[in-house]
């Protein structure tokens, strides 16, 4: 069985974990990766082993840990929920599942700043994954200045098996149906 890696582009509130766990109802054998629910898990039982600044590698390590046992004991298709933007960590975590056997699908969730902020401003969602105090304007004001970083850059073309980009959220029904229909036919070569 041809196994998937779909990963998920995008900044914050721009719908890649709706997306991802309405294609983990719809895709059989499908589970996802999601490093915000790693960090709200460590966040709610194990906040006094976080280091208090730096990248957070105890996540990291989590996450890892997740991975490397759904990629080696089980026939699962992985949904990676995340930022995914620096361009480099993206092409190296494709070729790690390329080097398991996995095609891979990227969907990039290019949504206008302005409908973001006004997700924002609407949104409830609960602030248990940051490590320390601040809002999710905060962090997409900090992922706007990283776009200036010349390693944060849109997925292209052959950057995976297959890309798709959702503009907005009537784009994401197809996508859905396009990845399923993608791994339909890949079970049948």
């Amino acid at each position: 069985m041809k196994r998937f890696i779909i990963m998920t582009v995008g900044k914050t509130h721009s719908g890649k974990t709706t997306f991802a766990n309405r294609l983990e109802e719809r895709l059989e054998n499908a589970v996802v990766v999601d490093q915000d629910r790693h960090a709200a898990f460590i966040n709610t039982y194990y906040r006094k082993l976080l280091a208090k600044e730096g990248p957070n590698t105890f996540k990291t390590a989590l996450t890892k840990t997740i991975v490397q046992h759904a990629v080696e004991e089980t026939d699962c298709h992985l949904i990676v929920c995340n930022s995914n933007r620096s361009r480099s960590g993206r092409l190296r975590l494709l070729d790690y599942y390329h080097q398991k056997g996995f095609k891979s699908i990227v969907v990039d969730f290019n949504i206008p700043h302005h409908i973001l902020e006004e997700r924002i401003a609407g949104s409830r969602r609960s602030t248990a994954i940051f490590r320390n105090p601040t809002t999710f304007q905060a962090l997409l004001e900090r992922q706007g200045a990283e776009s200036s970083d010349d390693d944060v850059k849109r997925p292209v073309e052959g950057e995976a098996d297959y890309l798709f980009v959702i503009h907005d959220q009537g784009d994401v029904e197809g996508v859905i149906e396009n990845i399923i229909g993608i791994s339909q036919s890949e079970i049948l070569k």
